[in-house]
């Protein structure tokens, strides 16, 4: 049997893909279903046919959510590296051999993402359940070259650097928000 260190090198980018799809069907039907409910889909029908407007939305759809996972990917590859830097012992990069087989995760999942598309918080379950079993995997299997305490400052690295991320975000959309709407005339 042949045995590959790059067999896996691809699925990061099916995963991408296969979950921006998934995000981006359930996004479009609901965009959909909002402009016909506030009555501006027949307007747009007029300029457009209905294929036209639900292909337009579902690419632009695709490539920003192709966009937000792919600089998550990035920033996460970055933030794994930098804490095999500070807490492994390994010094020849063995260890991101050995995490490399985790890809087929987040494959799985977003493949199960697509039989789910008409149901959000499915296929947000998968995507927070494959980040779960992923560090639950790359704990494992870093594990070897790591001290106890390497290990424990590993993972407050990870919390405490996405705790952080998520925190700053959803601050500054916070205050978009606020500020869109004491913009708005009353």
């Amino acid at each position: 049997m042949m045995k590959n260190t790059y067999l896996t090198s691809h699925f990061p980018l099916f995963s991408i893909f296969l979950f921006s799809t998934a995000f981006s069907l359930y996004a479009e039907s609901w965009i959909v279903s909002q402009l016909i409910y506030f009555g501006l889909y027949e307007g747009m029908m007029d300029f457009f046919s209905e294929g036209g407007i639900k292909l337009t939305l579902l690419f632009l759809l695709l490539l920003l959510f192709f966009m937000i996972f792919s600089a998550l990917k990035l920033i996460s590859d970055t933030n794994i590296q930098l804490s095999l830097l500070f807490f492994s012992k390994d010094v020849e990069g063995n260890d991101l051999q050995r995490i490399r087989s985790g890809s087929w995760i987040f494959l799985i999942a977003s493949a199960v993402s697509l039989l789910v598309t008409q149901h959000l918080i499915l296929i947000v379950g998968l995507f927070v359940g494959a980040v779960f079993i992923y560090f639950v995997f790359f704990l494992y299997k870093v594990s070897e070259s790591m001290t106890i305490m390497g290990m424990i400052g590993m993972v407050f690295f990870h919390m405490l650097f996405w705790f952080t991320f998520i925190l700053t975000v959803a601050y500054a959309l916070m205050k978009l928000y606020n500020s869109f709407i004491a913009s708005l005339p009353f």
